[in-house]
């Protein structure tokens, strides 16, 4: 078991600016935590307290540079957010742990041990005293160590956060850091429709309206969710590609004088598309016209015209989603057709759509009641006193997230991923560390991660023996 030794706050260590930050993009985001674990072999310098000191000390000089995550959330007119970049500064705890790593095997999200590597984060204290970012160093008895950081949503996405990740273990290798890396961008009103010109386009954001739920019979009153990691090498991951781009032609095609190339479909893509329809067989209970979705997230910095500065430090995702479709649609029509949804669900991201996004949510009266609807869990749902169940699928990419960079001096953590998974019919979808296969961390109802296991491989195989035919 884990036990929590000691607890600090760790703040700036030299004096910071002190703005209030507010971005239209983070309004939709949640107050709550992305929890992501960092597993380590053990650093070269055996002197555990040594390291402790040098960890600490870098993380101080880091939030000066990433001074917002020093800061504090406030709450403002109609539930919306605001950051205080006051210097109060991070969470930091220090743990043991009395087994090794290898006890561990898979560092599955949720599992009992796992869990207790991530700090925790007191939800019942006032916003304005919780802090943005929390680390939990986590030692063991091999020496090797885990890094369980949690980061606010409302403040940071994955590509920021990985960014202040290599940031930190630089300076905890005592390098010099590049002028790039002194300087990211936190100027939030690059993303507020009222410091820029607003759309003259309308669109119709279906990604803000409420996701389908779950109707008819249940499967009986247990709720409890699973949480698993599958895996594809290099060779399935081919032959589900191959598959998917079966049927598009990738020839040029001349119309109006101007050629169009189709490109493959991407890795993220065809992943997504092949979860989505396997989740969808694992739920399936001859409930053919249940309406289900795909939704994700998608990174704008190289979406707007001009784009964002490449370090910028806030959160810059954009949730979408794709058609709504019945189960009968999505499992009987062949793989392209969900992954030919996905895409036009991320591609619809940009310049304008953005611009009218944020138009969208800069005149949105209640802030809850829309980031309900992007994120909200129909599993969680309440009505007439039941649970019920989730026929959508939320998936996430964290394959261009850097592994190596975020070296504390004993080299790339062994292991990367999401610490808990605290929503049924979520997946990230990352690369294996080794450069040739994908991994894939799944939450689902109990009672279908069986079947969606089953189903996750055997349609790679099935698909691809009828492809030779």
């Amino acid at each position: 078991m884990v036990s929590i030794e000691s607890h600090s706050t760790i703040i700036p260590s030299k004096p910071t600016p002190n703005p209030k930050l507010y971005s239209l993009c983070e309004q939709i985001k949640l107050r709550t935590h992305g929890p992501v674990l960092n597993v380590y072999n053990a650093p070269n310098n055996n002197n555990t307290s040594t390291f402790l000191e040098t960890l600490k000390n870098s993380l101080s000089q880091a939030l000066v540079i990433y001074y917002p995550l020093a800061g504090r959330l406030s709450l403002t007119k109609g539930g919306r957010w605001e950051l205080h970049c006051n210097a109060k500064g991070a969470l930091f705890l220090e743990a043991k742990c009395e087994t090794n790593l290898n006890d561990f095997g898979d560092f599955v999200p949720n599992n009992n041990l796992v869990s207790q590597l991530i700090p925790k984060i007191n939800y019942n204290l006032p916003i304005e005293e919780i802090p943005l970012l929390a680390v939990q160093l986590t030692r063991f008895r091999c020496g090797g160590f885990t890094l369980g950081v949690s980061a606010c949503r409302a403040v940071i996405d994955g590509t920021a956060n990985s960014c202040f990740m290599n940031l930190w273990a630089k300076l905890t290798r005592g390098e010099n850091l590049s002028e790039n890396e002194l300087a990211p961008c936190h100027n939030r009103t690059m993303l507020n429709s009222r410091k820029v010109a607003h759309s003259q386009s309308l669109h119709w954001h279906c990604e803000f309206r409420p996701a389908p739920q779950w109707v008819g019979r249940e499967l009986g009153n247990s709720r409890e969710v699973s949480v698993a990691i599958v895996k594809l090498t290099q060779e399935q991951l081919l032959k589900l590609k191959k598959n998917a781009n079966s049927r598009v032609s990738f020839q040029p095609t001349v119309s109006k004088d101007v050629i169009i190339r189709r490109k493959p479909y991407s890795t993220f893509e065809v992943i997504a598309g092949h979860i989505w329809r396997c989740v969808t067989k694992a739920r399936y209970i001859g409930n053919n016209d249940q309406q289900t979705r795909l939704s994700t997230l998608v990174d704008i910095r190289n979406r707007l015209n001009p784009p964002l500065p490449s370090g910028y430090a806030g959160n810059a995702t954009f949730p979408t989603v794709t058609p709504t479709r019945s189960f009968n649609d999505l499992i009987c029509k062949p793989l392209d057709n969900a992954v030919d949804d996905v895409r036009k669900a991320v591609e619809r991201i940009k310049g304008e759509f953005v611009m009218s996004a944020l138009d969208y949510i800069d005149r949105e009266v209640d802030m809850d009641l829309l980031r309900y609807n992007i994120f909200g869990n129909p599993a969680k749902s309440v009505r007439d006193g039941e649970s019920k169940r989730n026929p959508n699928l939320f998936v996430v990419s964290w394959m261009n997230f850097s592994l190596k960079s975020a070296d504390f001096g004993c080299g790339g953590p062994v292991y990367f991923g999401p610490g808990y998974m605290d929503s049924e019919g979520k997946a990230f979808i990352m690369n294996n560390g080794y450069g040739d296969g994908i991994v894939v961390a799944i939450s689902l109802e109990a009672s279908c991660m069986n079947s969606f296991r089953k189903k996750f491989y055997d349609d790679i195989e099935e698909v691809f023996s009828t492809s030779k035919l």
